[in-house]
């Protein structure tokens, strides 16, 4: 497989992913953007890291008047997301940019009153220089959005499943170690790297998230697309029992199949940062 046809492979499976997260979460998404402390509207924004568009449409859903520039490296993201909105008959709102923003040249992005960045800092290669440059981007009195989660979601009860209890929270240990090297700011506290950028840290919280999966057959799915991703980067490091349970809950046509589950929840936290770049 060549390295565009794997990023292709890469990125399709990350963007169902994306979808599935922007569908059972929505509502703590918009009590994200409701929390925001703005005064006055903002009428033009960015979404860092747009990715298929969770965080463009929960914003233009809460500020009607505004305009949204979506940047993110992959093409096939932001394709989806213009298809999205088109769906909802609002490209005349939506601009999509195409940027590897740890390169030091970004593309022309405007003005905008509000910058979010939500999931996306992690990835970078040196968040450092993206907060600084985010902070030159914003006007002053401007306001930049940080959202962060606290790991990966959590599916499966403690004692599940009862050949392997603890399997999940043994699957995420071992993808921690994996990635540690690659993905250092993870779960990184982005107070101080916002204030050390020239910010003026505003609010900040932290929201424990739980959707009960009983009634909600995306659950069950976004489980399964999850804990799937989870498995090609951590069969190696896993204990072969561990993996043998991992693929009985992974295979749809077994009678353990998570799919057939009936005690699944989402579980996670999202921490959140309201910075603004000083008056003077």
């Amino acid at each position: 497989m060549t390295h565009a046809a794997h990023r292709a492979c890469h990125d399709a499976g990350q963007a169902e992913i994306l979808d599935l997260d922007a569908e059972v979460l929505a509502a703590h998404l918009t009590e994200i953007t409701a929390w925001l402390p703005v005064d006055t509207p903002p009428r033009q924004i960015v979404d860092l890291g747009s990715g298929t568009g969770a965080g463009t449409f929960a914003l233009l859903d809460r500020f009607p008047e505004a305009h949204v520039t979506a940047v993110d490296s992959s093409a096939g993201h932001l394709q989806r997301l213009r298809d999205k909105a088109y769906g909802r008959g609002e490209t005349k709102r939506v601009r999509t940019v195409q940027a590897n923003l740890d390169e030091p040249d970004w593309p022309e992005l405007g003005t905008p009153d509000l910058v979010w960045a939500s999931a996306s800092l992690h990835h970078m290669a040196h968040p450092d220089q993206v907060l600084r440059a985010v902070h030159d981007l914003l006007p002053p009195g401007g306001l930049f959005a940080v959202v962060e989660l606290a790991g990966f979601p959590r599916f499966l009860p403690e004692s599940a499943p009862d050949d392997r209890p603890g399997l999940e929270e043994r699957c995420h240990a071992a993808g921690a170690r994996v990635h540690a090297a690659h993905l250092p700011h993870r779960g990184a506290d982005w107070g101080p790297l916002l204030t050390a950028a020239g910010f003026t840290v505003e609010a900040e919280r932290r929201l424990t998230v739980r959707v009960n999966g009983s009634n909600d057959k995306r659950v069950g799915v976004y489980a399964q697309t999850s804990l799937q991703r989870i498995r090609h980067s951590v069969a190696d490091a896993l204990a072969p029992e561990d993996l043998a349970a991992l693929d009985r809950l992974l295979d749809t046509d077994n009678q353990h199949s998570i799919l057939r589950s009936s005690d699944l929840a989402v579980r996670t936290e999202r921490s959140v940062w309201a910075a603004r770049r000083p008056t003077r």
